[in-house]
């Protein structure tokens, strides 16, 4: 009997390869760096049964039309704003995500980036390896405190909260903004949930970490970050397309804020000549957020595990959810 072809649009790890190999014929794109192209995928899709994808993936209506026998589509992220799920949905397609496994590591870099942008570290350390670092002096590479401080989580999810617990060994304040409020969040970690416009007042950081939507386009821009401190920092590690970073740019470059921290970006890979890039108030990393070796093959291993659960017809232990 003829194996099911299965898509794999990455090269992934070793303990999820070996689970999709023993349930179906198995193309992989092998490459470290490069995203699949979307003509390649468009061909190697017409056959498929199953799509193993990534966040860098665009899987459209387009795609979709190609693929005639696709029976389930996995992601091995949280996020699936790259997948018209509804369009999935229509044509009776499952579509699986890995959520939960990644919280603690991802709030690990979200606790990371914010130390990093406030304390200067990333442009400390290139200062010492380039040589300038010629004596002591009083206010050289000084940043912000960050004990005691205030902490604004825009999006009181599973990582936000998380970062909360991280944030009360700091004994910063915590206030929160959320499409409701979180009661038990309040009770536990003594945060307090306020309107966004009290929340950029009041913040001495501000942390967005609200999901990817048409709601949340652009969230964070001009008017926002004008109603922030001067001495603040902001930090993104959800998605890219949350802010506007052209009025991040101009936030930054005119000292309408302090610093920024970026794990995501609109575009990604981010280009090399962004304008953001060239300024030295800002973090910027290559969306790592869940990139613990532990972490990544966990998040692997639920994504093949998905996708076997579709091949077989049966309930996917994590599918995507949507109104």
């Amino acid at each position: 009997m003829k194996q099911k072809k299965i898509v794999v649009t990455r090269n992934i790890p070793e303990e999820a390869m070996a689970l999709l190999k023993e349930h179906g014929n198995v193309y992989v794109w092998d490459s470290v760096d490069n995203v699949i192209p979307y003509e390649t995928l468009v061909e190697e899709i017409k056959d498929a049964a199953a799509l193993y994808t990534i966040v860098g993936d665009r899987i459209d209506k387009n795609l979709l039309d190609h693929a005639p026998h696709l029976e389930v589509i996995s992601t091995m992220a949280v996020g699936y704003d790259n997948i018209d799920v509804a369009e999935a949905r229509r044509r009776g397609i499952p579509v699986g995500h890995t959520p939960g496994i990644l919280t603690e590591t991802t709030a690990d870099l979200t606790f990371a980036l914010l130390m990093a942008t406030a304390r200067r570290l990333v442009e400390s350390s290139d200062y010492l390896r380039q040589g300038q670092w010629k004596s002591w002096s009083p206010m050289l590479l000084t940043g912000q405190d960050i004990y005691g401080a205030t902490l604004g989580i825009i999006g009181m999810g599973r990582i936000g909260e998380s970062v909360a617990r991280r944030a009360t060994g700091f004994d910063m304040k915590i206030l929160y903004h959320n499409r409701s409020r979180r009661p038990e969040v309040e009770e536990t970690l003594g945060a307090v949930y306020c309107s966004m416009e009290d929340l950029l007042k009041k913040s001495d950081f501000v942390v967005l970490l609200a999901p990817a939507s048409s709601e949340t386009r652009h969230l964070m821009g001009e008017a926002e970050f004008k109603q922030m401190k001067p001495s603040a920092v902001f930090i993104n590690a959800s998605r890219g397309s949350n802010v506007d970073e052209e009025a991040l740019y101009n936030a930054l470059r005119t000292g309408t804020i302090w610093g920024a921290g970026l794990d995501v970006f609109e575009t990604e890979p981010v280009a090399s000549d962004h304008p953001l890039l060239s300024l030295p108030n800002l973090v910027a990393l290559p969306h790592i957020g869940s990139a613990s070796i532990h972490t990544r093959i966990k998040m692997a291993v639920l994504a093949a595990q998905n996708l076997i659960a579709g091949l077989r017809k049966e309930p996917l232990p994590f599918e995507v959810k949507t109104k």
